[in-house]
């Protein structure tokens, strides 16, 4: 017998490929980890748990998934690299066993007033070319179906050299696009109130224009001063036709004022550029502000809305437009697509099939392709990432989700757990970030990190399975099976607010009273119409405040302490006991240091090669000059202070020589939300989703409200913190302020004076008011999904 035969019958060893079963991290200090070693099973689903800051999201997106990508991008060549971002690699000792890593986060869509779900998944591209080929008239190519495209034509004579002679001919060209001439393919127009632009009982030296930037002190104040189209010194109520057609409309113009060649335009061009290129969510608070105050939106009388020329409109498949098309309701759309029987585009429709069934699996059908992307919640723009994964043929990769039961109402995050297990079971790594139970019970591991946030965090308190979870006495296995009780007593009313016809997206001509004086609870299934309900009629309303989903805004040099303001006082108090200027005590102002101008870290731009941070050496990472720590209040510098997490520096201004009232009212607030954690320094490029809302509520919490609306407040919250929230809105309702919250979870529903239920179901079944009443009531009569939900919840 040859030796290959005998090896055959030897029992078969492990082959050397099937032994790297295992992601293996060593050593990992991202963040706050506290050099932690975990081993995660590849082709599993585990699961990351812990309070809110206990360093979940360092270890697997700041660690692991980081690595991935860098690695990744590594492979593309040094050209390609030039135009990627180089994340630096992380703080760890071992990372082994990697995949390609596919992230899907909470990052909300659509910086651009164009994005739409159809242009982000790509579903739009897929009809622009089934319309080009059989839509009747035929109009020309895909992007004769493109709003982003606009048509243009032009002649003239070029000149060329041929055989030793210059040669001219005449040349045209044209381009056909299918954008809407009047809206220029945003679907709605402006109109501009002029009284929000500018005061007319003044001139414009006196500062007549009211826009945000546009300060007469400033170079736009020369421009216009300057111009000599009108008569600065002069009452804007006074001026002649053509002065005030010049200020607010005049075309782009080269003009020279003090010397220098500058384009004056006039005010509304302006603005436009400015103001209205930019998506509406993306812009900040104040800005948002003034273009709520003086620009109404209409809906375009030339495409209805629909972005689109007449030319694209008109041109049909069976009677529907393109336009029709991307208005349906994604399901009735997918069955549109199904029912077209064109062999010459077989290949396409089954494509665009496949991506309209995945919204539809994923709990997305309530869409429409021309929805903006900048309107969905967080949870929505993650499950539209979702949707180019799931019909995917990859196997063996890395999927990394942010809490994806994000904005999913208890009945739809079965449907999300079936998803996450169909990718494993296709043989791929799935690591989820959550803190729901329901989610929790699907591991095949949990990976349990605490025990504390921040620096009490960072430990791995338990890896294991959930029955080992439950018995583990970490703080997630303590509150594991906890289920909040019905209230014995509700308050009672002081008033309401009306809602009156209500019609925004789905909603169905809703009249609704929101009662004042309570915590309110907006809930229904995802896509029931919560969201256009309370932002689209309550936002906007003197004396409501509104804390919702949108990012915050802010680089690296943005920090808690910079972004509530709290800073302000504590400069002005360390200026004050030491006799010096509060511009002094800003790392982006006099104190910086000046090697790393107050970042605290050096970065050396290595081209397309992977940067090198390192801390500065001059200042050893603390961001300010050494003169300037030399200044103290309360026997600390301004270095030690920005360290501190809140829960200190509550201490330390409430009492003593550091006692500052401005600085521990900031504080209050920030602990009241659960960041008691926080660092006062801390980059706001390093919070976590739940984080930066709950750090925008405590900002927004100073603005004096009589009604807050929260969008699901409960974001990023360990079970354990929910507790704490609760006892936050219930403060804030016995203060005397009204308080309507849209949310999904059960704490909260069962918490609530007065829950208002939208449904039955999402997009055109739902839009209704299905239940008004007291939890109570809810849980007894059982009519509604949510009733359902949270009778079982409760164990009514």
């Amino acid at each position: 017998m040859d030796g290959l035969s005998a090896s055959r019958d030897r029992s078969p060893a492990q082959h050397a490929a099937d032994r790297h079963d295992l992601i293996r991290v060593h050593g990992a200090r991202e963040n706050n980890l506290q050099d932690i070693s975990v081993e995660i099973p590849k082709r599993r689903l585990t699961v990351f748990t812990g309070v809110s800051g206990s360093g979940k999201s360092s270890l697997v997106f700041g660690t692991i998934a980081a690595e991935s990508q860098r690695l990744i991008n590594e492979t593309y060549s040094a050209f390609l690299q030039g135009f990627m971002p180089t994340p630096a690699r992380p703080d760890v000792d071992v990372l082994d066993g990697l995949t390609t890593a596919i992230i899907v986060d909470q990052e909300r869509m659509g910086g651009n007033a164009r994005s739409t779900v159809g242009t982000v998944t790509d579903a739009h591209a897929m009809l622009r070319i089934l319309f080009s080929r059989l839509g009747q008239p035929h109009i020309g190519s895909p992007q004769a179906f493109s709003f982003n495209v606009a048509s243009v034509s032009g002649a003239g004579a070029v000149t060329f050299q041929r055989g030793g002679k210059s040669v001219k001919e005449r040349r045209s060209f044209s381009v056909t696009g299918g954008m809407c001439p009047h809206c220029e393919g945003r679907g709605t127009v402006s109109d501009f109130d002029l009284s929000a632009l500018y005061d007319d009982a003044k001139s414009l030296a006196e500062g007549a224009i009211t826009v945000p930037g546009y300060s007469m002190d400033g170079w736009y104040g020369r421009i216009f001063l300057g111009c000599g189209f009108f008569d600065p010194d002069k009452p804007i109520r006074e001026y002649g036709e053509t002065e005030l057609a010049d200020l607010l409309h005049k075309e782009p113009t080269r003009i020279k004022v003090d010397n220098v060649n500058v384009t004056y335009e006039g005010l509304i061009p302006r603005i436009r550029k400015s103001f209205l290129a930019k998506d509406r969510e993306a812009m900040q608070p104040h800005i948002r502000a003034f273009v709520d105050r003086a620009i109404t939106f209409t809906v375009c009388p030339e495409c209805g809305g629909s972005r689109l020329s007449e030319a694209a409109r008109s041109s049909r498949i069976g009677g529907t437009s393109i336009a029709d098309a991307c208005a349906m309701q994604i399901s009735d759309l997918a069955a549109w697509v199904r029912g077209l029987d064109e062999p010459s585009v077989a290949p396409l429709l089954a494509a665009l099939g496949e991506t309209l069934d995945s919204f539809v699996e994923i709990g997305l059908g309530y869409l429409a392709l021309d929805r903006a992307a900048g309107t969905l919640s967080g949870g929505e723009a993650q499950r539209v990432k979702m949707v180019r994964h799931l019909g995917s043929s990859l196997t063996d990769v890395t999927y990394v989700f942010d809490e994806p039961t994000i904005g999913l109402h208890p009945h739809d995050i079965q449907r999300m757990n079936e998803l996450l297990l169909r990718l494993r079971d296709k043989g791929n790594t799935v690591l989820v970030v959550e803190h729901k139970p329901e989610t929790i019970v699907i591991a095949d591991r949990v990976v349990d990190l605490g025990p504390g946030a921040g620096a009490a965090g960072g430990a791995v308190c338990y890896e294991g399975t959930v029955e080992g979870l439950r018995t583990s006495g970490t703080t997630t296995g303590r509150h594991f099976d906890d289920r909040a009780a019905l209230k014995k007593s509700v308050r009672t009313p002081t008033g309401t607010l009306e809602i009156r016809g209500a019609t925004r997206n789905n909603l169905r001509d809703v009249d609704v009273d929101v009662p004042t004086g309570v915590l309110a609870v907006v809930t229904g299934v995802a896509g029931s119409g919560k969201s256009s309900l309370v932002h689209g009629n309550l936002a906007g309303r003197d004396g409501v405040v509104v804390v919702d989903q949108t990012a915050i805004k802010g680089s690296r040099r943005s920090n808690p302490a910079t972004y509530t303001g709290l800073l302000e006082p504590v400069r002005k108090a360390f200026a004050k006991a030491n006799g010096v200027k509060p511009a002094l005590f800003s790392a982006n102002s006099e104190g910086a240091c000046p090697a790393c101008n107050g970042a605290g870290v050096v970065y050396t731009d290595l081209g397309m090669m992977q940067g090198v941070t390192s801390t500065c050496e001059e200042c050893e990472g603390k961001r300010f000059q050494a003169a300037v720590l030399e200044h103290r209040l309360g026997g600390r510098d301004i270095s030690e202070v920005l360290a501190m997490p809140v829960a200190e520096a509550l201490e330390f201004f409430g009492a003593g020589e550091a006692r500052t009232p401005a600085a521990h009212a900031v504080l209050t607030r920030l602990a009241d939300v659960g960041l008691g954690y926080l660092a006062l320094g801390q980059p706001l490029t390093t919070l976590s989703g739940g984080e930066r809302q709950r750090l925008k509520l405590a900002a927004r919490m100073a603005e004096k409200g009589r009604v807050y609306v929260l969008d699901e407040p409960t974001i990023g919250l360990h079970l354990a913190d929910v507790e704490q929230l609760l006892a936050l809105l219930d403060r804030l309702v016995d203060s005397g302020t009204s308080v309507v919250v849209i949310e999904h979870h059960q704490a909260v529903m069962a918490h609530a004076d007065w829950i208002i239920d939208l449904g039955p179901g999402a997009g055109h079944d739902g839009g209704r008011v299905v239940f008004e009443g007291t939890p109570a009531e809810l849980v007894a009569a059982r009519s509604t999904l949510t009733g359902e939900h949270l009778a079982a919840y409760v164990g009514a």
